[in-house]
């Protein structure tokens, strides 16, 4: 495993949960950072502050990153300030609302899949040419357990992109592979603290989705964003195309 220090990331939806623990490793890690959110700033300038005293570089953007202008402003106001990218982690998602097959319109199955899908296509489009620049750059793609088994009631769509972002995942370690550049994906599982299970997930369902965990416990952020920071350092390595699965033993390939 390689350092990060004086490695730049580029680090999308770090407003709270997983992107923020993943920007905040980062940068303890050495790593200079941009960090995209779409609706909160407070957590990323907080981070940007942590940063600075680290003597690293750090900027927040702000951008709804299913529309290709405002991944073109967020991706030029990044490489204005940092120059080039040796890492992106694709973190935006939301499961938006439960609804089960027959409360689906295409108006929501358009939503959920830009949200999950496109903001990845159209970011790891537009940085592509500044990972390009430096050797072994790495991608890292957040999925998630639902992608690998299906989730609960109601989360049919979001299952769905998470699967296909293990695909994603997949296909595209194969085309930029001869460019030196690895990608690869996190799935977490069950993790406690996040806006997603603040908001779509009753504490009565939590308690019960505990108590299958073989280890005896829901993961925390921090649990995902040490696995991303590996993934993410192991820059002249071998890895790519794979998916560490981070769930306390619910599911392993």
């Amino acid at each position: 495993m390689g350092t990060l220090n004086n490695k730049n990331a580029f680090i999308t939806g770090t407003s709270q949960g997983i992107g923020a623990a993943i920007s905040e490793t980062l940068i303890k890690a050495g790593c200079n950072v941009c960090m995209h959110y779409f609706s909160s700033g407070e957590e990323p300038k907080r981070l940007q502050k942590i940063a600075v005293t680290h003597q690293q570089k750090a900027i927040c953007v702000q951008g709804d990153l299913t529309k290709e202008e405002d991944v073109i402003r967020c991706v030029k106001e990044g490489v204005d300030f940092l120059g080039s990218f040796d890492i992106l982690i694709n973190n935006s998602g939301s499961l938006v609302k439960r609804n089960t097959i027959g409360d689906i319109t295409t108006e929501y199955w358009k939503t959920v899949i830009d949200i999950n899908l496109t903001t990845m296509m159209l970011i790891t489009k537009e940085l592509l040419p500044y990972l390009i620049q430096n050797e072994g750059a790495s991608i890292v793609n957040v999925s998630s357990l639902a992608g690998r088994m299906g989730g609960h009631a109601g989360s049919l769509v979001y299952s769905t992109c998470k699967g296909a972002v293990l695909t994603w995942t997949r296909s595209l370690s194969k085309e930029l592979g001869a460019r030196g550049i690895r990608v690869n994906a996190v799935a977490p599982g069950f993790i406690d603290g996040t806006r997603f299970h603040e908001t779509h997930t009753s504490k009565e369902a939590a308690l019960k989705t505990i108590a299958s965990i073989p280890l005896g416990r829901a993961g925390n952020s921090y649990d995902v964003a040490r696995a991303v920071a590996f993934l993410a350092s192991e820059y002249d390595g071998f890895i790519t195309g794979e998916t560490i699965d981070i769930n306390g033993g619910v599911y392993s390939a």
